[in-house]
């Protein structure tokens, strides 16, 4: 079995109970990939972005137990720890296990997005968002003016959500 089927097996055990973070992180997933696919990423960045996707939320269930609550900030203040150990554990290269703490740290950031994987991590995840959060026809607006750039996200939220271009 390859690393990311690893991956995803392991944060299964780990939100284990919670079917409603698992089924976010594999729509996340989803999303990521076939954006990375579409924006024809790079085999590494791909690996980076999809690792991240399955990973982004590992703060959620920690942060509950730890503070009653799972913000962006708690997610972001969190979620890194647990996401190395796991990946240092599945044997993930060093420098993506780095650059994947980066984005677990900074996925509720959306100021000074610094790279594709990034850029496309932050995309899928509203993808999902939008859609979970039942948001409105107005935030879904925003959300795609402020947030998506690449011509891949934006071609999906447009369809997904039918809003103007």
């Amino acid at each position: 079995m390859n690393k990311i089927n690893c991956l995803i097996l392991e944060m299964f055990k780990f939100d284990e109970g919670a079917p409603e973070l698992i089924q976010h992180f594999i729509k996340v997933h989803a999303f990521a990939k076939l954006i990375g696919s579409m924006e024809k990423i790079s085999s590494y960045n791909m690996e980076i972005l999809e690792v991240a996707a399955i990973v982004h939320d590992i703060g959620i269930k920690v942060s509950m137990k730890k503070y009653g609550k799972c913000n962006g900030k708690l997610q972001e203040k969190e979620g890194p720890i647990y996401a190395e150990k796991l990946l240092n554990r599945l044997e993930f290269k060093k420098e993506v296990i780095e650059r994947v703490s980066y984005l677990v740290a900074h996925h509720h950031t959306y100021s000074n997005i610094d790279g594709i994987d990034y850029q496309i991590l932050v995309e899928a995840d509203f993808l999902v968002n939008l859609y979970e959060n039942q948001n409105d026809k107005e935030t879904i607006q925003n959300t795609y003016n402020k947030i998506f750039k690449t011509e891949s996200g934006r071609k999906l939220c447009f369809e997904m959500y039918i809003i103007k271009d």
